[in-house]
């Protein structure tokens, strides 16, 4: 007990606090997410028409990037896991201020490609999954509520970043916004990263210091990295069919549009909601349950859309938006929970591989689905839901003790 305390103070004398650094995290993973994920709703079609292409082949480019980095997953996890997040994440601001910067000078197609091709490696080095890994290498077991805190931080990035890169566009144009969104990751987020995430050599120290945390691999089925993997599979196809889709699907439901609009903007604070809940209510419950319930809300919501119709426009983007919002905390929490902190950083990007690719793939499927079939098409990604839920039943394993 008292070695237990020494090697807390001495944790409390050599790193930054939990608040500092989650605060810092959920910072500059907001501007990260600004300025790469959520960038092309706002000059997806200003770039396309500048540089005489189809938006089309905008969003092509935009979405061959995501499964480059989903490419990429797994060797930036087992990178994190060696030399922890520092050298990582300020690296993925470097990469991504390139990229926009490339894209600010992009002339044509190859230009485009060039700068989506530095944005896809940011993409991959810069997001929740590197986050999340670098918390766990800091923390072990005790990762889970600052997870949940930078998610409650970062949960505003399209909040923040679609007004202000609108802002940016009708006050500058489309380059000059490329080139402060690329100033702010180079002068703001990459200095935040690399002086407050511990070095290297700490995150060596800290990983020594917590021997018995390896998940026993008895309480582990064979099956849980499959089962995790259809899971979040199923999950994110769900979230990019409807981060993209959404307005259009509430409109088939017979809203107008200005009401699918304002219903479509509650997703926003319903994520931040969910995650308050989690972080006070669900936090002495296993992530399982929490998981569970994330994945249910979605079909709850379509049951609304399908039985009331535009009159169940909100109830539908709220519970939507609360069941995404904790499944983004489950993506870090849940592998955690099941499997430890060793290895968490690989394993964390080999789960990330194939949903990142069906999370590409959702926009585009489900609008084919939306032509064909109007609100109906909401039936597949209700009953995606429920299987992800369902799947989760087949993990038995003993709920880990948290930490006091």
């Amino acid at each position: 007990m008292c070695g237990r305390c020494c090697r807390n103070d001495e944790e409390d004398a050599l790193t930054p606090g939990k608040t500092t650094i989650v605060t810092a995290l959920g910072s500059t993973q907001t501007v990260a997410w600004a300025s790469s994920y959520y960038l092309p709703a706002i000059l997806g079609a200003p770039i396309a028409a500048a540089l005489h292409l189809s938006t089309d082949v905008f969003f092509g480019i935009f979405s061959a990037s995501l499964l480059l980095s989903a490419v990429l997953g797994p060797a930036v996890g087992r990178m994190i896991d060696r030399q922890g997040g520092r050298t990582v994440l300020a690296g993925s601001n470097l990469v991504i201020a390139a990229g926009l910067v490339a894209l600010a000078l992009a002339q044509g197609i190859v230009g485009l490609a060039i700068a989506w091709l530095f944005l896809s490696v940011g993409i991959a080095a810069g997001l929740y999954d590197s986050a999340f890994a670098a918390l766990t290498a800091l923390y072990g077991r005790d990762a889970r509520n600052p997870i949940t805190g930078i998610t409650l931080i970062a949960g505003f990035a399209s909040t923040i970043g679609w007004p202000a890169t609108a802002f940016f566009l009708h006050a500058f144009g489309w380059r000059e916004a490329c080139l402060i969104w690329a100033a702010l990751n180079f002068f703001v987020a990459m200095p935040v990263n690399w002086f407050v995430i511990p070095a290297g050599s700490r995150h060596r120290e800290l990983m020594a210091a917590r021997p018995s945390e390896t998940a026993d691999a008895a309480d582990v089925p064979r099956s849980a990295m499959v089962i995790l993997a259809f899971f979040f599979s199923a999950a994110w196809f769900v979230t990019g069919a409807m981060a993209a889709q959404l307005p259009r699907l509430l409109v088939s439901a017979g809203a107008t549009g200005t009401a699918a609009i304002a219903a479509a903007a509650l997703v926003g604070p319903a994520q931040v909601a969910a995650r308050i809940i989690e972080f006070g209510l669900m936090r002495n419950f296993h992530p399982l349950i929490s998981a569970r319930i994330a994945a249910a809300l979605h079909p709850v919501g379509a049951a609304l859309l399908t039985v009331f119709g535009a009159s169940g426009a909100v109830g539908f983007a709220v519970f939507h938006g609360a069941g995404n919002g904790m499944i983004t905390i489950a993506k870090g929490t849940l592998p955690l929970a099941i499997f430890g902190p060793a290895g968490f950083g690989l394993r964390s990007g080999v789960l990330s591989a194939p949903a990142r690719v069906t999370q590409a793939a959702g926009p585009f499927v489900f609008g084919l689905l939306l032509d064909r079939y109007g609100d109906r098409a909401v039936l597949l990604s209700a009953g995606l839901s429920i299987a992800a839920s369902a799947s989760l039943l087949l993990l038995r394993v003993r709920a880990v003790a948290e930490p006091a």
